[in-house]
């Protein structure tokens, strides 16, 4: 029995439930014995009530991502999909993946973290910044600052969903992600928005944002790609599935962004798009990352 979990009580509870549900469909589809179970962020004693061997964790942001439910389920003997606790932990956070992924020698634009009652450190990089939640996914939280007068509003929006924020330089160019399942790079998608940035609405709401699969890159240059982004996914140690993001400046310089370990599965995810380009429809994705669960993520 699978017990499919979605919902939680993070910024990304709605999405969350989306992917839930498409992935929820996919298994019953699939005569897969199978329950969705709604998680409020307070009603675990129901799930450990039910009878399951394995979870299909679709739960997106804090308490889904950040290695809460990962470590419950451990504790339980439970197998899951995807990355183990401590290290969805650490991809959860911003400022811990910039961290780790410097020590790798691994192109970043410059960032500092500022904590939430404490004064802003300096910032030695040049306007424009992006403000960033250190802990939040789906763009939530998010701003472009283009002049210093506007940092105390990105701030405080930042922190109305973290008490810890990164203040990064903006890099100019083309995004790019690449999805990663079982060890292998997915075809990687070019996203074109007309927003400021990918945001919340470029994602999830507007029909205007564009995916080129082919990304529009020579074969060179897209396996190049490809290569930064199994590093990266590797040396964080996840496994299974996941998502790098990047950009690709003026002068093709592929700049890492962050690391998903739970990609959206909904109709607007990358995952699933970069699955199809692949050759692998819908359904065959969510049985291959069913079938890495056969043992605990456990360190």
């Amino acid at each position: 029995m699978i017990a499919v979990l979605m919902g939680g009580n993070s910024a990304e509870r709605d999405i969350s439930l989306s992917s839930g549900e498409s992935v929820y469909r996919s298994l019953k589809n699939q005569n897969i014995d199978c329950f969705k179970f709604d998680w409020l962020g307070d009603n675990l004693s129901n799930l450990w009530a039910q009878n399951f061997d394995k979870a299909f964790i679709m739960l997106h942001g804090r308490g889904g991502e950040d290695g809460y439910i990962q470590r419950q389920l451990e504790q339980r003997n439970i197998a899951y999909t995807g990355s183990n606790a401590y290290v969805s932990e650490q991809c959860m956070c911003k400022a811990k993946t910039k961290d780790i992924w410097s020590k790798y020698d691994l192109k970043l634009s410059p960032w500092v973290v500022v904590h939430t009652g404490v004064a802003i450190p300096e910032i030695n990089f040049p306007l424009p910044w992006v403000i960033k939640p250190a802990s939040e996914g789906s763009s939530v939280g998010i701003s472009k600052v283009e002049y210093s007068f506007q940092l105390k509003h990105a701030l405080e929006l930042a922190f109305k969903y973290d008490n810890d924020v990164l203040i990064e330089q903006w890099i100019e160019g083309n995004e790019y992600t690449v999805s990663i399942l079982n060890g292998e790079p997915l075809p990687v998608i070019q996203i074109k928005t007309d927003r400021v940035f990918y945001d919340y609405e470029s994602k999830y709401i507007s029909n205007a944002t564009q995916y080129l699969c082919p990304c529009g890159l020579s074969n060179i240059d897209e396996e190049y790609l490809q290569e930064i982004a199994i590093q990266a996914f590797n040396v964080m140690g996840a496994k299974t599935w996941g998502r790098i993001d990047l950009i690709l400046d003026k002068n093709n310089t592929p700049y890492l962004l962050e690391i998903n370990t739970i990609p959206g599965m909904t109709s607007h995810s990358l995952m699933p798009m970069a699955a199809k380009a692949f050759g692998l429809n819908f359904n065959g994705l969510v049985l291959a990352i069913l079938s890495k669960t056969t043992t605990l993520n456990i360190i």
